[in-house]
């Protein structure tokens, strides 16, 4: 798939008289233009190509009109059309002598997942029936709110929206089902955490949506609610909606500061995690804060210091090794960044209340 950024003066038309020219010529070059996608408001095209590599895609355009892409990433058309909904010219447009497809490829991603606050009388049986009954919920009503589920991993779903407004009432829908759900004393021990983020397909990244999807996967660390989104959601949606946005307590807006320090905090903990030597210090020169200055700002948007933020993150991974059961728990201690396996059985019992050697001797049973 390759990006266009085209100027103010660019039409759909143009854009489908270009796509057009590219048939005409595709052959030559061992490639076949499945469709494209275009934003008048952001004045973005992209397109989809089957082709050997991406020196194909550009010998295309420049033979067929000299209009160079100014990126190309390689997708699976699966993939494309569990975001975009199709990969090749909507039907109504093969009725036009140019195809005009008019149709942004900009999407509202929304991830939603649990977070187990508690193991204590973990029994896999109980667990996975709530799970269960959580997941349906989440499919139903994405699909009554248009949306497409483009993953589902365990409990962690992604999803995809053409519209904003769909996005966050689809999100709300999610939070009060599973505060019903909630009167099962079983499901009290899970957090629900919902973000909603906004973009294009192809940026300077290698994967289709990344940014958006980090983006969105990254806010079920911000502690003040359960539904977080970013300052474009917003505007988009109160740009649908008569400027009118859902009360802050309910539904919480990470400014563009917020943004970047989120991304680049966890940009971090991803690179250096396992590094059992990690210290605050290492945070602070990373991130370019004071001692002080770091502490204040993760406990406003995350509500962890950067110690406890850490073992939060470890101790996750940590369920996930336990949930693969394909280690021990010496190895599982060490992968996780914990200096000793004692070490790290003393703070999964602290954090879980049940010993990761009880954990997983109930995923065996």
């Amino acid at each position: 798939m390759d990006r266009h950024d085209v100027s103010d003066v660019v039409t759909a038309e143009n854009v489908a008289q270009l796509h057009q020219e590219d048939l005409k010529v595709q052959h030559k070059f061992n490639c076949n233009g499945l469709t494209y996608w275009f934003d008048d408001k952001r004045k973005t095209a992209f397109c989809l190509v089957e082709a050997p590599d991406k020196q194909s895609v550009i010998n295309m355009h420049d033979h067929a009109h000299g209009v160079l892409p100014h990126l190309i990433i390689e997708v699976e058309a699966s993939i494309v059309e569990s975001f975009l909904g199709r990969i090749e010219d909507p039907v109504m447009a093969k009725s036009t002598n140019l195809n005009i497809i008019n149709d942004p490829a900009f999407r509202t991603l929304m991830k939603v997942g649990l977070n187990k606050h508690s193991l204590n009388g973990y029994n896999p049986l109980v667990f996975n029936s709530v799970e269960n009954k959580y997941s349906r919920s989440v499919a139903e009503i994405s699909n009554n709110h248009s949306g497409r589920i483009v993953s589902q991993k365990d409990t962690d779903f992604l999803i995809s929206f053409a519209s904003v407004t769909n996005a966050v009432k689809c999100a709300q829908n999610i939070q009060s089902k599973i505060n019903e759900i909630k009167s099962l004393s079983e499901f009290k021990l899970y957090n629900i955490k919902i973000g909603i983020s906004a973009g294009v397909p192809v940026t300077e990244k290698k994967i289709i949506f990344e940014d958006t999807i980090k983006l969105a996967e990254r806010m079920h660390h911000v502690a003040k609610a359960e539904i977080v989104v970013s300052s474009e959601v917003k505007d988009l949606y109160k740009s649908e909606n008569l400027n009118q946005f859902p009360e802050e307590e309910l539904i919480v807006t990470l400014s563009p500061t917020d943004e970047i320090f989120l991304t680049n905090l966890i940009d971090f903990i991803e690179n250096e995690w396992k590094n059992n030597n990690l210290n605050v210090n290492d945070f602070n020169n990373h991130l370019g804060y004071s001692k002080s200055q770091l502490y204040r700002k993760m406990m406003t948007l995350i509500g962890e210091s950067p110690n406890t933020f850490l073992m939060s993150y470890r101790l996750n991974k940590a369920v996930t090794f336990l949930n693969k059961q394909i280690e021990n728990i010496s190895e599982i201690a060490y992968d996780s960044g914990f200096s000793t396996p004692s070490y790290f059985s003393k703070c999964f019992h602290r954090r879980y209340g049940i010993l990761p050697s009880d954990y997983l001797r109930a995923n065996l049973k």
